[in-house]
């Protein structure tokens, strides 16, 4: 049976070139009938498809029409629908952020990828970091830090040397960014449920700003991370190259 599908494309020309392809082709279902999104664009607008998506909870299919798309699949106009059906489901969960900032207010964010901390300033931020409860970093002086999920454990985690993670893993990598002190430590692996408080030292001096899925709150004093396990995000892949596959291919290149 085929599915009803929605497209939806990113601003980019080969993006939008690509969806009138294809709903010239295939119709479009709209968004509140479909029963599957096609999301045609980069990594980026994958994650904005699936927050947007994310209270009717449909399948999110992505075709790469971006740069790395690692979340996509291949892009192809041919037999779309028996593409779509035969895929492989995943279900991600995001995280959780609650920032505090110096005046006070709180902010909360979703994070399909990773929760950051970052210097605002020219100074190293300082940090003090508890898990569950209890202290496990008096001071981490750095140029910031990061939590990631599995499902970006080979974005921005990665790039600051931080391990990929199984997609099947029940942990979440602790990732410092360009640590000075302790000047060997690179971050801890942490069991999934475990709920990370983040705080900023002399936030005057040193000010910093928190980032979930690039939406920033700046000049935060306490960040609070958690992973959501109430909101599944479900990703389709065609058989044979889904997360698992690509993150393992990810460590031998």
């Amino acid at each position: 049976m085929t599915p009803r599908i929605h497209f939806t494309a990113s601003q980019a020309d080969a993006a939008l070139a690509a969806r009138a392809a294809l709903v010239a082709r295939y119709g479009d279902a709209g968004p509140e009938r479909a029963e599957v999104v096609v999301a045609l664009g980069g990594d980026g607008f994958m994650l904005q498809t699936l927050h947007a998506t994310r209270a009717r909870g449909l399948p999110v299919y992505g075709m790469n029409r971006g740069t790395v798309g690692f979340l996509m699949n291949v892009y192809a106009e041919d037999d779309l629908p028996a593409r779509v059906a035969a895929a492989e489901e995943t279900v991600i969960n995001p995280l959780r952020m609650r920032a505090t900032c110096a005046d006070g207010t709180c902010h909360e964010a979703l994070a399909i990828n990773e929760v950051s901390l970052l210097r605002e300033g020219p100074q190293a931020a300082k940090l003090r970091i508890h898990v569950d409860g209890r202290l496990r970093m008096e001071e981490l002086v750095c140029d910031g830090a990061l939590v990631a999920t599995p499902a970006g454990s080979t974005a921005y985690n990665y790039s600051a040397h931080g391990p990929i993670l199984p997609i099947a893993s029940e942990v979440l990598a602790l990732t410092a960014i360009a640590p000075f002190r302790p000047r060997r430590w690179r971050g801890a692996l942490l069991p999934k449920a475990a709920e990370v408080v983040v705080e900023v030292l002399n936030p005057e001096r040193r000010p910093v700003m928190a980032d979930a899925d690039s939406r920033s709150v700046r000049h935060v004093t306490r960040v609070e991370i958690r992973s959501a396990g109430d909101i599944r995000h479900r990703l389709l892949f065609d058989p044979g190259h889904g997360l698992d596959e690509r993150l393992l291919r990810e460590q031998f290149v």
